[in-house]
């Protein structure tokens, strides 16, 4: 789990750019303004900061999502383009918006990403009031819902009010009363805290300690002296990258391992990490259920292929590709790839109609006039009116000596509720 580098980085922005022949003068049906024929997407995922180790994966996805797209005979009879911009994190405010503006200004037709909450809450106003879609693969806060969006930002990702009740479910599971919070100071990690701390607190738990720390804080020394100090029996660490941080402090000061629970922000592969046995033990939880291993071993291929390194790390690779595959569906049924055909067809897409899984078997149906519903690797989605995946599954991952999460179980529940 390393930053990425200038390196990647710079081979990733040579080959994210499909190839395509646009096209002029095509009829499009009414009410939708005109497209130019090509389905333009652009990326805003985080290249750099603390989010950084969540961009291969996404990025594996939408490679991959477009590469079975064009194969398939593309969108509207032509290759899907694909441009990458880097968010950041919301340490960094002003790459977000700036890239947006290139995005917006290139023409692009919808934007995935961006992977953070806060990110997006930079960016959303910005696109979404230009009639372009926003999709984005693992934003979870819950007042996204009901962001005044005019109906063009949606998210395959469930809100945190699933994720939260979940993982507090699986504290008091455990067996344990005391619980102590770590948790980032931002819309992520203060919606996700909210859900967890009332779950825990109905179920009987006492929260005996709860500290907040600003986003790419890289000092926990004085954080963890105060929580072991609670006699917590166990702790629930919503972070990103900071968890490189928190966990030798926490072994440092004698915390176990075993008692940490951690979530999608910083369930990652730490094996190259000194403390990886450390974790032997801990548990997260991830949206969705467990990957499948026929999309994680193509993308991994394609991702060495195409930036000459390993993909050591898959969450929401499946979120990510589920995406692209909606915005590519949602435009042929419109038969216009403007960003305001694809907002008006996402939900029927996803919903009702002839079940498909593949771009090739929705593209079919579509020409055959047919209705149809998309359910992909991440699970059924069924968009809602606010743009919510209305029913997901949450992960349940527990750490062995190696400091690689390994899947348990998924748990179902409603995202919206």
């Amino acid at each position: 789990m390393t930053a990425f580098s200038k390196k990647k980085l710079a081979g990733v922005l040579a080959v994210v750019t499909a190839t395509a022949v646009a096209l002029s003068g095509c009829s499009t049906p009414a009410p939708y303004a005109a497209g130019d024929g090509v389905l333009k997407l652009g990326g805003i995922l985080p290249l750099t900061g603390a989010l950084a180790f969540l961009s291969p994966p996404e990025i594996a996805g939408v490679d991959l999502a477009i590469a079975d797209i064009n194969a398939a005979g593309g969108v509207l009879g032509q290759p899907v383009e694909w441009t990458l911009k880097d968010s950041s994190d919301g340490d960094n405010p002003a790459i977000a918006p700036a890239s947006a503006t290139e995005l917006l200004d290139s023409g692009v037709d919808a934007i995935v990403g961006a992977a953070a909450s806060g990110v997006t809450r930079l960016i959303i106003d910005q696109v979404t009031k230009a009639k372009v879609v926003q999709i984005s693969m693992s934003n979870t806060a819950p007042d996204l819902s009901t962001w005044d969006d005019g109906g063009y930002y949606f998210r395959t990702a469930p809100s945190d009010l699933l994720q939260g009740a979940i993982v507090g479910n699986q504290i008091v599971a455990a067996g344990k009363e005391n619980v102590a919070i770590i948790y980032q100071q931002s819309p992520y990690g203060e919606g996700l805290v909210a859900e967890a701390k009332a779950t825990l607190e109905a179920a009987g738990a006492t929260i005996v300690s709860e500290l907040s720390f600003p986003e790419a804080e890289s000092n926990f020394d004085t954080i963890v002296d105060q929580t072991v100090a609670a006699g917590a029996d166990s702790l629930l660490v919503i972070s990103y990258d900071e968890f490189k941080k928190i966990a030798p402090a926490l072994e440092k000061k004698g915390f176990p391992g075993s008692d940490i629970f951690l979530v999608d922000g910083n369930l990652a592969n730490y094996e190259a990490e000194g403390f990886a046995p450390y974790l032997e033990g801990a548990k997260g939880t991830l949206p969705g259920g467990e990957l499948n291993e026929d999309l994680k071993s193509r993308a991994a291929a394609l991702y060495l292929e195409n930036y000459g390194e390993e993909l050591v790390e898959f969450s929401y690779l499946a979120e990510t590709y589920d995406a692209v595959m909606l915005l590519a569906l949602a435009a042929e049924q419109a038969k216009n790839d403007s960003g305001e055909a694809i907002a008006a067809n996402m939900i029927s897409v996803s919903t009702g109609g002839e079940k498909v899984s593949t771009f090739a078997d929705g593209l079919a149906a579509i020409k055959a006039g047919k209705d149809i519903d998309y359910e992909g690797f991440s699970g059924p989605i069924e968009f809602d009116a606010n743009g919510d995946p209305t029913g997901a599954s949450i992960g349940i991952y527990q750490y062995g000596t190696d400091g690689k999460p390994v899947f348990l179980e998924a748990v179902a529940g409603n995202s919206v509720e």
